[in-house]
């Protein structure tokens, strides 16, 4: 793997603190996901982990920002978020189907109680850290 550089708002990691314990460990391995899927992405070279409506958000300069949260008011899911103008999700729906649970065109919802499928979710957030440069493939280059 390459070096990446990450850059983070001290204030992101105050949100992961404060989620509950047995959700804290879900959180951090959606964070890592996409921490490890843009090191191994050639052209993602810088990763900027910051805030967006209070919830941790990832920007680089080839992609589209990613979020991640969970909300006390669906405490049994987690969620990550795309921007709903941009043919991520559709795309993820056509690609992978009922491998996920979505929510319109800007999230995947994701249960607690079941199985993270990784080798997917790693596949949409690689499109998503690289959306500028794949948004005219057919299906993203997926």
């Amino acid at each position: 793997m390459k070096d990446l550089r990450i850059k983070t708002d001290p204030k992101a990691k105050k949100v992961f603190d404060g989620y509950p314990v047995s959700i804290r460990k879900r959180m951090d391995k959606l964070r890592m996901l996409i921490i490890d899927t843009a090191r191994e992405s050639e052209d993602v070279e810088d990763l900027i982990e910051t805030l967006k409506w209070g919830e941790p958000s990832y920007l680089t300069r080839t992609g589209s920002t990613i979020r991640i949260d969970w909300k006390e008011k669906s405490p049994d899911q987690y969620a990550m978020y795309f921007q709903c103008t941009s043919r991520l999700v559709p795309t993820f729906k056509i690609v992978f189907g009922k491998t996920f649970q979505y929510e319109g065109t800007r999230a995947i919802i994701f249960n607690l109680k079941e199985r993270l499928p990784e080798a997917e979710l790693k596949q949409c957030i690689k499109a998503g850290l690289l959306y500028h440069k794949v948004k005219q493939l057919p299906l993203l280059g997926l």
